[in-house]
């Protein structure tokens, strides 16, 4: 069975248009660790219109063809070796945030600026793939971070021409394994660069390294309250809690996001379990979530404004995909195993199920 062609171009013109006025984004990952051994990489999906992501659950032994975006144009045909399900956009064939049923998760993030990506060519076209539907090949073809590394040198990522924005989708990427093995992935004018997640954080441009460097800035945040100091003969003494932490970057830039992320995921207090972990993931994107509004930018007099889509968090322990939407803010869940079970074909679901209230009061 095939995975491919079948976006329209009513969807495609809708992608084009929506990215034309867009030229940053807002996605943080954290990555938790609890004690039984469970990794739970999770993300917040933000972009200035609505994605209209459906969750897709992608079979093994699925044929996939790349350059699947681009009608004029396809590349190489695979097999998938395993099934994967994930969060897609505007019903295309390509999961952008998902997991396999071996536990890899998978992540694409916006890069504009510093992403650069290689030209189609007849003499590339047989290994060459598009960048935003890298997750449908990293996920269908391996079980660990490791074999993704040793494999993405092989291919030449081209990315689709979107007249609107001059060029392909500008991403980069994280993948994360059961193991707590980590990565990201990234193309630049420097060609492909893989780095160790060492910080067990993802944000957006700048470049990886650069966010590395400029934690540097912040080496002295800490969890631990200060104590009262004696400066000349005046004490001074805190005015609450949270002195450790003063100076953390509340903006929401891509920056700032990277520093705060890395300081909420790698002071939370210890997970027991799976369940413990993604009970804590979600709590801490929160503070990432962004509302409609605060974020603005004009484009040909309309205004667009990011806010927080969805928010996923992946369980690669027990193969478990968790998510809210900006929508109905009720944490659900596809057990990734079975939904791949008897499934001989690709198949999509709503994510979006409205905004419910549980009504109380006759409980008194």
């Amino acid at each position: 069975m095939k995975f491919g062609k079948f976006m329209s171009r009513v969807a495609a013109a809708a992608i084009s248009v929506a990215l034309a006025g867009q030229s940053a984004t807002a996605c943080t990952a954290i990555i938790l660790h609890a004690e039984d051994g469970t990794t739970v990489p999770a993300r917040t999906m933000e972009f200035g219109f609505n994605l209209h992501s459906d969750l897709v659950a992608v079979p093994a032994g699925t044929e996939i063809t790349t350059l699947v975006m681009n009608p004029k144009e396809s590349g190489f045909t695979y097999e998938t070796k395993y099934g994967f399900a994930g969060a897609n956009g505007f019903g295309a064939p390509i999961v952008v945030d998902g997991m396999n049923s071996e536990g890899l998760y998978f992540g694409v993030f916006y890069f504009a600026g510093p992403a650069v990506m290689s030209k189609l060519t007849d003499d590339n076209r047989e290994h060459a793939i598009s960048s935003e539907e890298m997750g449908n090949w990293i996920l269908g073809q391996f079980a660990t971070v490791e074999e993704v590394r040793k494999a993405i040198p092989s291919l030449t990522v081209v990315g689709t021409d979107i007249e609107q924005i001059g060029g392909p989708a500008p991403v980069h990427y994280g993948v994360t394994d059961a193991s707590g093995d980590s990565i990201v992935i990234e193309y630049t004018k420097d060609g492909l660069r893989i780095f160790d997640n060492t910080v067990n954080v993802m944000t957006n441009n700048p470049p990886y390294d650069w966010h590395l460097t400029n934690l540097q800035n912040y080496i002295g945040l800490q969890a631990d309250n200060f104590e009262e100091i004696t400066v000349g003969r005046q004490t001074l003494k805190p005015f609450g809690q949270g002195t450790g932490l003063v100076g953390l970057p509340g903006n929401s830039t891509s920056p700032s996001r990277f520093v705060r992320a890395v300081a909420f995921a790698n002071t939370a207090l210890p997970a027991a379990t799976a369940d413990d972990a993604i009970f804590d993931a979600f709590h801490i994107l929160n503070n990432f979530d962004i509302p409609k509004g605060s974020i603005r930018q004009e484009d040909q007099g309309q205004v667009i404004t990011d806010y927080t889509i969805w928010t996923s968090a992946s369980d690669t322990k027990n193969r478990v995909y968790y998510y809210k939407t900006y929508d109905s803010q009720s944490v659900e869940s596809i057990d990734v195993r079975k939904v791949l079970e008897g499934l001989d074909k690709p198949a999509t679901l709503k994510m979006e199920t409205g905004f419910v209230v549980t009504d109380r009061t006759s409980e008194f």
